[in-house]
């Protein structure tokens, strides 16, 4: 079995999860915040008539003085090098020129305190419409997501009644199991914390656009479709197996990890599974989760596990991993968006990830396994529409972009890079692949049908065994001398 990691420490950061069922700030905000430098050059008057403390002044560093004194934290104000200016401390200079200096004083205090206080607000607002702002507020919401309550665990599982036990079902395995990733070389999340890959500025600029970060196009390929070719007009092609026609609660599959080639950065090729409900229209309901390699969206060619979910067929709802509010994940072990390791080799050791996802029958949630170990997390049900009752299809397969680069297909590759006829170590493949039915039992999808815009680029073959269940070779090397 793939091992998941991640490709340094700095890369992760663990938010605080309770045990309770409540999230908690991130440590981050726990460190001193630096004080703006703003502040100390705005003056600050506090009348002899107040009652200010160090906590009211709302971040401002003002000098305390006794009630009846004046106070302020700029030269520009008389007083504010710390001495008090007490009634009677200066001198008499008749009862004319006692009682108007001090208001003429206190007059450009006040004129003084209004132009800074119009001047900063001039900056703050330029500078909360600068480039530079608008992207650190995105940073903010991407790397503290907002949750305030979570289920710590399903209550059913499509093996039983779920139970502690089903995360030791592996202990007495003999399978290798996902322990070690590269990011635990520098420590781990501490207890009730998740491991969430930090975005960074350089993920943001790559992007095409702030808003459309993280997310995918229309992209879900429909068997049914009349016109094939139409599926293409995002760029994207698949080569999948589907079932449909009947209530779905869930999927499970075992998928082969490679590491394909990407021809332009915006491209990506991925293998997953998706669990779908609604029309291919603007209704589309989508949940999905596999391995791929997205140069534009991880500024890398490493092979990463995710997940995917949409309630409106991509348009304005959804996102990859934890890049918005939506997938919740629980587990400490395993990082969304981390790379995957090893990845197979033509002709040489092949290694596969087992991704099981399902509705829980009572809550309504969509969970998410990985291998036989990691209960990753959960879709809550109010996401979605169609998919809070059931799924009406289920799709296992791969996914590229073809950019069509220079006017012609591109070389993305799918899979392994090679046809569904080359078989075992030299083709990728979708093996044991099963749906969940409404007594929250796997079994074997029945009907089971393929689909591929072009299969002279990327095509797909389904079989079935004892050993292997039903199964499926896929993929291709896009362009070639049949697939221009």
């Amino acid at each position: 079995m793939a091992k998941v990691s991640a490709t340094s420490a700095s890369a992760l950061h663990c938010p605080l999860v309770t045990a309770s069922g409540r999230s908690a700030p991130n440590r981050d905000d726990e460190r001193p915040k630096k004080r703006s430098h703003y502040y100390h050059l705005a003056p600050r008057i506090v009348s002899k008539f107040s009652n200010w403390s160090s906590e009211a002044a709302a971040g401002e560093v003002v000098v305390w003085r006794e009630r009846g004194a004046f106070a302020a934290t700029s030269p520009a104000v008389e007083g504010a090098s710390g001495e008090e200016i007490r009634t009677g401390e200066r001198r008499r200079r008749g009862r004319r020129g006692a009682t108007k200096r001090p208001q003429m004083d206190t007059a450009r205090g006040v004129a003084c305190l209004l132009v800074a206080v119009i001047c900063l607000s001039c900056a703050a607002a330029a500078s909360a419409r600068s480039p530079a702002a608008r992207m650190n507020r995105h940073l903010k919401r991407f790397n503290k997501p907002a949750v305030k309550s979570i289920e710590m665990r399903p209550n059913y599982h499509p093996e039983g009644l779920y139970d502690e036990s089903k995360s030791n079902v592996a202990s007495n395995s003999n399978e290798e199991k996902p322990k070690v990733q590269l990011w635990h070389q520098n420590g781990r999340c501490p207890k009730d914390t998740v491991p969430i890959r930090r975005t960074k500025k350089d993920d943001l600029l790559r992007a095409s656009s702030m808003r459309r970060y993280g997310r995918k196009g229309h992209t879900t390929a429909n068997p049914m479709s009349v016109n094939p070719t139409m599926l293409n007009e995002g760029g994207h092609q698949h080569a999948i197996a589907y079932v449909q026609g009947d209530k779905y609660y869930g999927a499970k599959a075992t998928i082969n990890v490679w590491e394909p080639k990407i021809e332009q950065p915006n491209e990506f090729s991925l293998s997953q599974l998706w669990i779908l409900g609604g029309s291919f229209g603007e209704d589309l309901n989508s949940i999905e989760a596999g391995w791929q390699v997205s140069p534009d969206l991880y500024g890398d060619n490493n092979t990463r596990l995710f997940t995917y979910w949409t309630s409106d067929a991509y348009q304005a709802t959804g996102c990859y991993n934890m890049l918005c509010s939506g997938f919740i994940q629980i587990n400490s072990e395993i990082a969304m968006g981390a790379s995957i390791f090893p990845t197979s080799s033509y002709s040489g050791s092949q290694y596969d990830i087992s991704l099981l996802i399902w509705k829980d029958p009572k809550e309504g949630n969509w969970w998410m396994q990985f291998g036989k170990d990691y209960v990753l997390g959960y879709w809550p049900s109010f996401l979605f529409s169609y998919l809070a009752d059931s799924a009406s299809m289920i799709e296992w397969g791969g996914e590229v972009v073809n950019s069509q680069p220079d006017g012609v297909h591109t070389s993305t590759q799918m899979g392994s890079g090679h046809f569904p006829e080359e078989g075992f170590s030299k083709a990728s493949y979708f093996k044991n692949i099963q749906v969940v039915d409404s007594t929250n039992n796997l079994k074997a999808p029945k009907g089971l049908g393929t689909f591929t815009e072009q299969s002279n680029c990327y095509d797909v073959q389904n079989g079935n065994n004892a050993e292997w269940g039903t199964y499926f070779y896929y993929g291709g090397p896009g362009r070639s001398s049949s697939c221009a």
